[in-house]
């Protein structure tokens, strides 16, 4: 191993080697002990005690972060022109039907994620080339 820098040294100082921290007294000490001027990512190890060989102890979650992930969902609905006004409202950046299949079709996946009622289905059934490979053909149920 290199030489440690003095910063390096001063953070080694702090931290007591094969002792378990809580999750408050990891995250204070790692806010104390980083010297970076950019926003550093943080990879965090937990133990959970399961056995991942069974099947009743798998562990499958998902997480909402409290401030977000930084990135901006765009949301497509295709519906019908009667539901338009109720999926704007909800918050979706873009709602329409036929205007929006040409686009796709045309290659425009400028998008995150594509909402739709199973009535449609049928139109959308020939964006599979374009939306299956990138993920975003909706879900019919």
């Amino acid at each position: 191993m290199g030489k440690l820098t003095k910063n390096q040294k001063l953070a080694a100082e702090k931290i007591e080697a094969g002792k378990a921290y809580s999750l408050k007294e990891a995250a204070s000490l790692v806010k104390e002990i980083t010297f970076s001027k950019f926003d550093a990512s943080l990879d965090i190890d937990v133990r959970l005690g399961v056995d991942p060989r069974k099947a009743n102890q798998m562990v499958r979650g998902v997480v909402s972060l409290p401030h977000g992930t930084g990135k901006e969902v765009r949301v497509l609905v295709l519906c019908t022109p009667d539901a338009e006004a109720a999926a704007k409202e909800a918050g979706a950046d873009y709602v329409g039907l036929d205007e929006y299949i040409e686009k796709i079709k045309g290659g425009w996946t400028d998008i995150d994620v594509i909402i739709t009622m199973p009535s449609i289905m049928g139109k959308i059934g020939a964006l599979g080339r374009v939306l299956g490979p990138r993920g975003l053909m909706p879900n019919p149920k």
